[in-house]
């Protein structure tokens, strides 16, 4: 659809390139960020703009999608709902709306069927799992990309933890596809209405029609709340399924998990070639007086795994607002989707061996050990406050956390080879705590801390254990001070008061105790650069400042090393030089999101330092990966930098929302990051193509913030750890490979 004179043509540093559609309360358009990646940007129409509940609504939609995180939802890439007129961008969906595939091509069946149920099932899991009911599946908030269908629309769902703008006597969503309970009290309404919605859609999918339709909206919703579903058209097995999916009673209505595998044997396996022709059916054109729907994209033939091509572009559409006494049916943007981009990326680099015995696996932290403590405390992962601390070593990934015992979990096998009895007599969950710090020659060094009932004093103690057995080996006390204890080479760096005592890992002898020059003022930790102790002492004041100290491991004698003011973190070392990146001052930020503006080089010798301006200001989670600058940013896109001259090098979006620390093969060819849902990405170091994307793997998202999910490498493997307490392997070779559940 062209541009009309008065349409914006820049948003938020995405070009306006066309519109896809409009509706009673917005439009969306295709937009075209600077390195060429299309989105679709949703804009509110200025008159509700000036609506505080509007546009409270439409920040809410921002929040909800934001949390949700899957391959057939499309996630936001930017927003900015604070604007004079609020928008927000996310992937762009090449394909037709499910609605508008029915009406140019008839029913679905076969592969195409057996794709839109299964890939509905699993985006209503990734929905759920983010604490959220979308509370509006239906035709037209579904579209119809070549890989399987996209949920989108967010715009009347809500947040378990925000129910504050359901109001007392209305109901949301579209009649036909409304479930009992949304007519009866909106605030009522949790993850079964999603069920019957996808029960009500399928029939719709399957015969054209839906199973309560009516001349009016009115005797459609006496349908939903009294009558049984018109399901006749619809052959068993599949029948039986969907009239349970419609079952009044919410608490009759089959789960999630239980779907997924009745709709797999009830619909058939793809037959060889199908998939080719599942998008060639597309409906044609609508006629100009028509309402503007989906266009259809162009064929393509021959298939590719969903894990071996860049995401799709995935978008936004909607249908017009409908009015009715008693309801408020929010329903803001009908809009089509227009041309699809085929980028795949590069050829994959050559992995390293796997380990011996490896096959993959999916466990969880806090499942069954084998030996010692077998359950672990309290809640497990269903306590969304546990924060976790891992470390992997030794073919093993050994984690703790705030009311968590140490656990080893067997890289090769996901085999939880056992869980320590660390908690004294009498200590309540809430008041312990483990830091994993590390493996060194078979001893476990763990951080342990004890909250007394009064909650004003803390013991800590640094536990020293065999990493094969888990048995205790020795323990020494700490004192509760700035120092951080660390591991370093073969080195335990534990704080005493205001001195630090280095310490044998194999027996706990201490070989050596210095004072950090820097003071009670500053906190401090320790890095290991090139085989040189490091520490890193920072003064939180205004400005911040950060000191150096090359730490002698011989005697612990100490060289400082001054950085410049400023906020500094500390990412590595480039040839020689302490490598640094200088946060930019919020005050003269544009974005809500952490920014960097320079990187830093120290020569630790001399103290000369080379200043090189980020292009760009990068955001998010930074690692020196590679011998390259990666940023991580919250929206999924990775961008890579000079650690030499600043420059940007390559900038690629991923599916990934609010993604962790990125990580990079032992050859430093690829580069790994992790979203909270437990999906994985990889990319190559050197051009940024997106090589690969995994499905999400958490059993749940909880978690807020950067570093939520962590990748780790055992050897040719990796290890994901996402914030739920769910660890699983990966092959990077074959990422699509289904893990073994533990």
């Amino acid at each position: 659809m062209p541009l009309h004179k008065d349409d914006p043509r820049a948003l938020g540093g995405y070009r306006i390139v066309d519109r896809i559609g409009t509706g009673g309360m917005g439009v969306v358009y295709l937009g075209r960020s600077r390195s060429g990646r299309e989105v679709a940007v949703k804009v509110v129409h200025a008159q509700y703009a000036e609506d505080k509940v509007f546009r409270a609504r439409f920040r809410q939609e921002i929040e909800v999608v934001r949390k949700v995180s899957g391959a057939f939802t499309a996630p936001v890439v930017d927003a900015d709902p604070e604007a004079v007129r609020p928008w927000m961008a996310t992937q762009y969906v090449p394909g037709p709306a499910l609605s508008a595939r029915i009406r140019g091509a008839g029913p679905l069946k076969g592969a195409e069927l057996r794709l839109l149920a299964l890939g509905l099932v699993e985006a209503l899991r990734d929905i759920h799992r983010a604490g959220v009911v979308h509370r509006d599946l239906k035709p037209a908030n579904v579209l119809m990309a070549e890989d399987g269908p996209r949920v989108i629309d967010f715009g009347i769902s809500r947040a378990t933890e925000n129910q504050t703008l359901t109001e007392t006597g209305h109901a949301i969503g579209t009649p036909p596809f409304m479930s009992p309970e949304q007519f009866k009290d909106a605030r009522s309404v949790g993850p079964a209405s999603d069920v019957f919605s996808l029960g009500a859609l399928l029939v719709f999918a399957v015969t054209g029609r839906g199973p309560f339709d009516a001349d009016s909206p009115y005797l459609t919703a006496w349908r939903v709340m009294h009558e049984e579903p018109a399901v006749d058209s619809v052959a068993e097995p599949l029948r039986a399924i969907l009239t349970r999916c419609l079952a009044k009673d919410a608490a009759d209505r089959p789960g999630l998990d239980e779907l997924a595998g009745e709709f797999a044997e009830a619909l058939p396996e793809p037959a060889a070639g199908d998939m080719e022709t599942v998008t060639l059916r597309l409906p044609p054109p609508p006629a100009a007086s028509e309402e503007p729907g989906p266009a259809a994209a162009p064929p393509r033939t021959g298939r590719r795994s969903r894990l071996r091509r860049w995401p799709v572009l995935a978008g936004v559409a909607g249908v017009l607002a409908l009015a009715l006494t008693g309801y408020l049916l929010f329903d803001p943007f009908k809009g089509n989707d227009t041309a699809e981009s085929d980028t795949t990326g590069s050829e994959s680099p050559g992995w390293d061996p796997l380990p011996d015995g490896w096959e993959p696996w999916r466990t969880s932290v806090f499942g069954t050990a084998a030996s010692g403590v077998t359950k672990p405390l309290g809640g497990g992962a269903s306590d969304t406050s546990t924060s976790l601390s891992c470390a992997m070593g030794e073919g093993a990934l050994y984690c703790g956390g705030n009311g968590t015992l140490p656990v080893r979990v067997d890289g090769a096998t996901g085999r939880l080879a056992w869980r320590a009895d660390s908690v004294p007599p009498g200590v309540a969950q809430k008041a312990y705590g483990s830091v994993v710090l590390g493996v060194h020659d078979g001893v476990l060094l763990v951080s342990q801390s004890v909250m007394n009932s009064a909650g004003d004093d803390e013991t800590m103690t640094v536990v020293a254990r065999d990493s094969a057995t888990g048995k205790r080996l020795w323990s020494r006390p700490m004192s509760a001070t700035g120092v951080t204890a660390a591991l370093v080479g073969d080195l335990l760096m534990t704080p005493d008061g205001d001195r630090v005592i280095a310490r044998d890992p194999r027996d706990g002898t201490a070989r050596w105790t210095a004072t950090l020059p820097a003071g009670p003022t500053y906190g401090c930790q320790f890095y290991d650069v090139d085989g040189v102790p490091y520490a890193g002492c920072t003064d939180a004041g205004t400005p911040s400042r950060t000191v150096f100290y090359a730490v002698d491991p011989a005697d612990g004698s100490t060289r400082k090393v001054s950085v410049p003011d400023g906020d500094a973190v500390h990412v590595g070392a480039v040839g020689g030089d302490l490598a640094f990146v200088m946060f930019i001052p919020r005050d003269a930020q544009s974005s809500a999101e952490s920014a960097y503006g320079e990187v830093l080089l120290i020569d630790p010798d001399t103290g000369a330092v080379r200043r090189r301006k980020l292009a760009g200001d990068p955001r998010g989670e930074v690692a020196l990966v590679g011998g390259v600058l990666c940023f991580a940013s919250s929206a999924g896109q990775l961008v890579a930098h000079s650690p030499e001259t600043g420059e940007q090098l390559w900038q690629t979006s991923t599916t990934l929302q609010q993604p962790g620390t990125p990580v990079a093969d032992g050859q430093g060819r690829a580069v790994f990051a992790a979203s909270a849902s437990g999906r994985v990405a990889a990319l190559d170091i050197e051009t940024g193509s997106l090589l690969w994307e995994s499905p999400a793997r958490a059993e749940q998202v909880v978690g807020a913030g950067y570093a939520a999910a962590r990748v780790f490498l055992d050897e040719g493997a990796l290890v994901v750890l996402s914030p739920d307490g769910t660890v699983f392997t990966l092959d990077p070779g074959h990422p699509d490979q289904e893990p073994l559940s533990g």
